[in-house]
């Protein structure tokens, strides 16, 4: 999530504030588009006119500074209007060792997830054909077998709008070399399980798109990537771009250096992206900035055509929203309505490169924005998502409509209130990860909520107030959250506008959620640390002072076996404690599938805990039974042995010995 912290303040406020003043077949009927409701008038001085000058004057103010301040070293930024290309510049630095510049039409980013809309691009030429139909079974056009679920099969409408079901996937999604990348191979190795009945609850996938792009592979009887070169880069004079992996001398030395952060001066090597289809994109400003056109003059550039109007149109139509009035998908891009406009696009991330592509529609406007760091908390995630409402506060400003707070408000405030997780996750392998990234829903005194997950870009908790039945609008801001019920009236999820509607936010069992897990886990670790500590200790005093235990032999062998089934216990939590650290701060064993080995350690370490947990809780019975025990050794014997029901518990609940590393 796009988030930042309070030492992020200074930047923030001059960015947001300050600088906004500087100079086909036929579809199923698809899903209404949210209506936009008219902007209040606005005096002729607020809005300023979409010049290249005026471009220039207001990106040059913007994104040096926020560059500096992000820790990025540098970025391209294109900006087209009415079928011409209006702005393109390059800021900071493609390469810090030689300082050289960015130039918008030969240096090359890696766009990331927005490779996704060549992928989509394709199907709908494929579609155009008669290749291919959006709302046949996907196994018709594969040679191996996605299991149905429900019943239901997946197509490609389906996975166009990012519901086909499937649990998240990394593991090998950006390998160490370029030598591990193989599209059939992926594929077939990585079959995700699936949580969901396809057409249903949105959830982000990679591996769906990598799908795609193989269908498009074995229908056409090109490789994806020629095929994306004959019938899109060629057509588009998109001479600077290419999915290969690794990309061929002529364009490797336009690369831009990756960095995760300008200070640190080291680049990263090229990134590989398996599933290609889903991310390994290369391209220039420019080059992005030709697609751009196309899409929005419905498949046409200059004489060629990527596809007929038709087509696009339905590329563009509303599909599927996770609820009503909210953005949703269309046909593999999705909707970023604000400012009263009609807004598609997509974002994309590699571990270094940041990227957003926005397309509005009515207003023949295109914006392609990549940065080549991570950055600070105020880096390329903030930057990019603060640039974007900047551009359209200054050129499409927009008074929302007043919607007052409703009177249900303290009522529904209780009844959203408590933890919620992603759909988009893994349940495979990656539960206690999960779990980590769920987020809390709390009333306010003011009958307000705040969302854990979302941070204002000072670093303060976003406000939401209700002003319609489990529908809520950020104070002071324009954005909207909803809660979706079932048949029962019974929460189930929660969507928003405030980010790319890629996932949705599910309610968790009051056992399963953070709050109640973090409490009684954490009380139950620390007193697995108080117990060893006191097994050493304890026998260091007994033996200075000459005093010794007074228990049977039976008795000491429970004891013994007991105090290994904490250090069990203990060395299990502790080492994925270990590992979720690592992973929060490098990526590259998820993504390089390198953590494989040690899950399999934690896994054989998590049953070695469940006996361990036995010998706890028998050692307890025993104590009990035994005559003349104190009172304090019982209960603390006993209270041991609920932290060790409790973690037992946990193992079992949080997936810790599945002995599935599909991830």
């Amino acid at each position: 999530m796009n988030r930042c912290t309070p030492s992020f303040l200074a930047f923030a406020l001059t960015l947001v504030t300050g600088l906004a003043m500087a100079q086909v077949p036929t579809p199923k009927a698809p899903v209404p588009a949210p209506v936009a409701t008219p902007a209040a008038p606005l005096s002729p001085d607020t809005v300023h006119a979409l010049t290249a000058e005026d471009l220039s004057s207001f990106f040059d103010g913007l994104v040096p500074f926020a560059l500096q301040r992000g820790d990025v070293a540098g970025g391209v930024i294109s900006v087209v209007k009415d079928g011409k290309l209006l702005f393109a510049r390059g800021y900071g630095y493609a390469d810090l060792k030689t300082r050289t510049a960015p130039t918008p039409d030969a240096t090359l980013f890696r766009p990331g997830s927005t490779s996704k809309l060549f992928t989509w691009t394709a199907v709908m030429q494929q579609v155009e054909l008669g290749k291919l139909d959006l709302d046949k079974d996907i196994n018709g056009y594969l040679d191996f077998t996605i299991p149905a679920r429900d019943g239901k099969p997946i197509t490609l409408r389906n996975i166009m709008t990012h519901t086909p079901g499937f649990e998240d996937t990394a593991r090998g999604l950006l390998p160490a070399s370029t030598d591990d990348v193989d599209l059939e191979k992926y594929l077939k190795s990585h079959v995700p399980a699936r949580i969901y009945a396809p057409g249903g609850i949105v959830a982000y996938s990679n591996y769906a798109c990598g799908l795609a792009g193989y269908i498009v592979q074995r229908v056409s009887g090109q490789r994806f990537e020629d095929y994306i070169k004959q019938h899109i880069f060629d057509p588009l004079q998109m001479n600077h771009s290419s999915f290969a992996q690794p990309l061929p001398p002529a364009l490797a030395s336009l690369m831009s250096k990756g960095y995760e952060k300008a200070s640190e001066g080291k680049p990263r090597a090229f990134e590989p992206v398996d599933p290609a289809p889903a991310g390994a994109l290369s391209s220039s400003a420019t080059d992005m900035a030709n697609f751009m056109i196309a899409q929005l003059q419905g498949g046409q550039f200059g004489d060629a055509r990527i596809l007929q109007q038709a087509t696009a149109d339905l590329m563009h139509s509303p599909q599927h929203t996770a609820a009503p009035g909210l953005n949703g998908f269309d046909l593999g891009f999705y909707q970023e309505d604000s400012h009263g406009q009609r807004i598609i696009g997509h974002a994309g991330d590699t571990i270094v490169f940041h990227s957003d592509l926005h397309l509005m529609l009515d207003a023949h406007v295109g914006l392609f924005m990549s940065f080549n760091s991570a950055g600070n908390e105020g880096g390329a995630h903030v930057i990019r998502k603060a640039v974007f409402k900047s551009f359209l506060d200054r050129y499409f400003p927009y008074n929302a409509p007043a919607e007052p707070t409703v009177a249900t408000a303290r009522a529904d405030a209780a009844r959203v209130a408590g933890w919620y997780e992603s759909s988009r996750r893994n349940d495979s392998s990656l539960r206690p990860l999960y779990l980590l990234g769920q987020t809390s829903v709390a009333p306010q005194p003011d009958n307000t909520l705040v969302i854990s997950v979302w941070n204002n870009y000072a670093g303060k908790p976003l406000h939401w107030r209700e002003v319609g039945p489990l529908v809520y609008r950020e104070v002071n801001g324009d954005a909207h959250l909803k809660f979706v019920t079932d048949a029962d009236g019974n929460i189930q999820y929660w969507a928003t506008d405030v980010e790319a509607p890629v996932f949705v936010f599910q309610r968790v069992s009051a056992g399963r959620s953070m709050g109640r897990v973090s409490l009684l886990a954490g009380l139950s670790f620390v007193l697995l640390i108080v117990t060893l500590l006191s097994w050493g200790i304890g026998g260091w005093v007994r033996r200075h002072y000459g005093r010794a235990l007074v228990l049977t032999p039976a008795q000491r062998r429970s004891r013994l076996w007991s105090r290994l089934g904490v250090l069990a216990l203990f060395v299990d939590m502790a080492g994925w404690m270990t590992l979720l650290g690592i992973s929060s701060v490098n990526e590259d064993p998820l993504l390089q599938g390198t953590m494989t080995p040690w899950l399999y350690l934690l896994f054989v370490l998590g049953v070695l805990a469940l006996i361990g947990a036995l010998a706890v809780v028998a050692n307890v019975v025993r104590a009990w039974m035994a005559p003349r025990r104190g009172r304090w050794v019982l209960a603390g014997e006993t209270l041991l042995g609920l932290a060790a029901l409790y973690l037992a518990w946990f193992i079992v609940a949080f997936g810790m010995v599945s002995f599935n590393v599909r991830f």
